[in-house]
């Protein structure tokens, strides 16, 4: 089965002309293509790593399936709840990167994800990108995938407006608008699909740290953040290299736990140079390899191109660093 890179969405406001769309809820959680094959389930996260092993309570996915189907390739986000029935990331974020088969198990029991599909991209080896999103839609209804650990949840033709203010009530991040007649663009950010968001959000790399004071004395206060000027692809066409704009310092939103961890992260990607491409006026920066990505929530772009009151809400050890970069 050829690999597929999951279509991405912009960030952007409700489009005027809602009667063309569908609207979907925006799931906080990790992104993944489901391949189906001879009763074997394998997950693949954006960046194209294997994360199989790490949810076993999916793999039973393959044997829901139809028989007369041979292959199947989906697409959707791997979810948790929590004890309220709540969208929570950050309970996902104790099952994200786990590797011991033991650990893996005794969380699967406490801490059971969910793979929401949304979309269907192949079948027996016919490729569906280039069908609309309606008719895809309505192949991926015919298939029926709801079970215990699995959904397939509608979606709404216009009500943009409705749809919207209906995840706000429900703490939801905030909702995906795609173009009825849209094809499946695989690895690509199109003005077909449109993410809006309740809050504001933005992926950011890791580029540095300062240390704490007070009750962080001795452990990291504030995280030094950036998000590259270009992707890859578009650094290539213009001949020029890639530069690490930073973002600002974000030092709310973390547990003692995850600031352990993240300090653990950090340790062996220790450099003595800056990775920004702006000099910084910070004391006691401490600055790191910029590997790791962050998920974080803020108000507003100030007009130095930071971000105001940034707030950390999670690592995203799905998502591949160089093709960070703002969205909004």
């Amino acid at each position: 089965m050829p690999i597929i890179k999951p279509m991405l969405a912009k960030a952007g406001p409700l489009p005027a002309n809602q009667a063309e769309y569908g609207f979907e809820i925006k799931w906080d959680g990790i992104r993944s293509i489901c391949y189906l094959e001879e009763k074997q389930c394998r997950l693949m996260s954006r960046n194209l790593k294997d994360i199989t092993s790490q949810y076993p309570e999916l793999a039973a996915l393959s044997k829901a399936v139809d028989s007369k189907y041979r292959e199947l390739i989906l697409d959707g986000e791997i979810v948790a709840f929590d004890p309220a029935g709540l969208l929570s990331f950050s309970r996902l974020q104790h099952r994200m990167g786990l590797s011991d088969d033991r650990m893996i198990a005794e969380m699967m029991e406490n801490l059971p994800v969910y793979y929401i599909i949304f979309d269907v991209l192949s079948i027996d080896n016919n490729l569906l990108l280039a069908k609309p999103y309606t008719e895809r839609r309505n192949i991926l209804a015919s298939l029926a995938l709801d079970g215990p650990y699995w959904q397939t949840p509608g979606y709404h033709i216009g009500e943009g407006e409705s749809v919207l203010t209906a995840s706000r009530k429900l703490g939801l991040e905030g909702i995906v608008a795609k173009r009825l007649n849209s094809p499946y663009h695989p690895g690509q950010r199109t003005g077909t699909w449109l993410k809006i968001k309740n809050h504001r959000r933005q992926e950011l790399i890791i580029g540095g740290w300062v240390p704490g004071q007070g009750n962080r004395h001795g452990k990291i206060g504030a995280l030094l953040t950036g998000c590259y000027d270009m992707i890859p692809a578009e650094a290539q066409a213009r001949n020029v290299s890639q530069q690490l704009l930073y973002t600002g310092k974000a030092g709310t939103g973390f547990t003692q736990a995850s600031l352990l961890a993240i300090a653990k992260m950090l340790k062996p990607l220790r450099r003595e140079t800056s990775p920004f491409s702006q000099e910084l006026p910070i004391k006691n920066a401490r600055f790191v390899e910029p590997l790791l990505v962050g998920e974080f929530e803020f108000t507003e772009w100030t007009p130095n191109h930071t971000l105001r009151h940034p707030s950390f809400k999670g690592l995203r050890n799905d998502k591949d660093p160089r093709q960070v970069i703002r969205e909004d």
